[in-house]
């Protein structure tokens, strides 16, 4: 005689993911569901009882209400070539009205009141380059406390900045062609005034290398800080 159809509802239904690196604990979570109007006892079971620990392993869901079972990994060495064979079953039956010794009614159950599901285990290593990995590795008091009104302030800073930096640009490229123009005119009225020459062309090199400098750490500061919004745009 076919067994009854499975009356608790799994989250996942059929698949099981592991998400590596494997050199800890690794959980996965199975969410049960009971959308009769009877209490559902159930058991988890898996063929590969020494590399898991489940909890709760068995219990009793009361009518529309749902249990999160922890499905939990042990440490292993992971080969990618390697694909897992691990299965779980979750079995289930209604339980008895006067029901008061759980295991009993287990032991006493009837083939046709036994229900089942059936799920696989599938191992994922990350990608080198994921995103959560990324945001992970940065600092986080700077992922935790940037909220959108301050990434918005950041992003509005970094325009400000960029705009600065065109406008040194600009500022620095007319102090160059005023500096030429003097040149060629200090030149032209030959060297007795060699020495006023000599120094405005000091005075304008210590303005081009003020202005550099300005420029090259505007510039610096615009990068980290496109940076770290970069990071947290993904």
């Amino acid at each position: 005689m076919a067994r009854p159809e499975q009356v608790l509802v799994l989250e996942p239904q059929h698949e099981l993911k592991f998400r590596g690196p494997f050199t800890d604990v690794v959980t996965a979570t199975l969410k049960l569901t009971n959308p009769t109007d009877r209490n559902v006892c159930f058991k988890v079971k898996t063929t590969a009882p020494r590399r898991y620990c489940v909890r709760p392993n068995s219990g009793v869901i009361d009518a529309g209400n749902s249990v999160n079972v922890s499905v939990m990994l042990q440490p292993f060495d992971y080969d990618p070539n390697e694909k897992s064979k691990h299965k779980f079953m979750v079995q289930s039956m209604l339980a008895p009205y006067d029901m008061t010794d759980m295991e009993g009614v287990w032991k006493e159950a009837k083939p046709d009141e036994l229900m089942d599901s059936k799920l696989r285990c599938a191992f994922e290593m990350p990608i080198e380059n994921d995103k959560t990995t990324e945001l992970s590795t940065l600092p986080k008091s700077a992922s935790a406390s940037l909220d959108d009104g301050e990434v918005k302030k950041i992003m509005e800073e970094c325009k400000r900045l960029q705009m600065e930096v065109q406008r040194l640009r600009e500022e620095n490229k007319q102090i160059r062609e005023d500096d030429g123009l003097r040149k060629r005119k200090v030149t032209s009225m030959g060297a007795p005034y060699s020495s006023s020459s000599s120094a405005a062309m000091a005075t304008s090199g210590m303005r081009d290398e003020g202005l550099s400098t300005r420029i090259l750490a505007l510039c610096v500061l615009f990068f980290v800080i496109g940076v770290i919004i970069g990071k947290l745009a993904l």
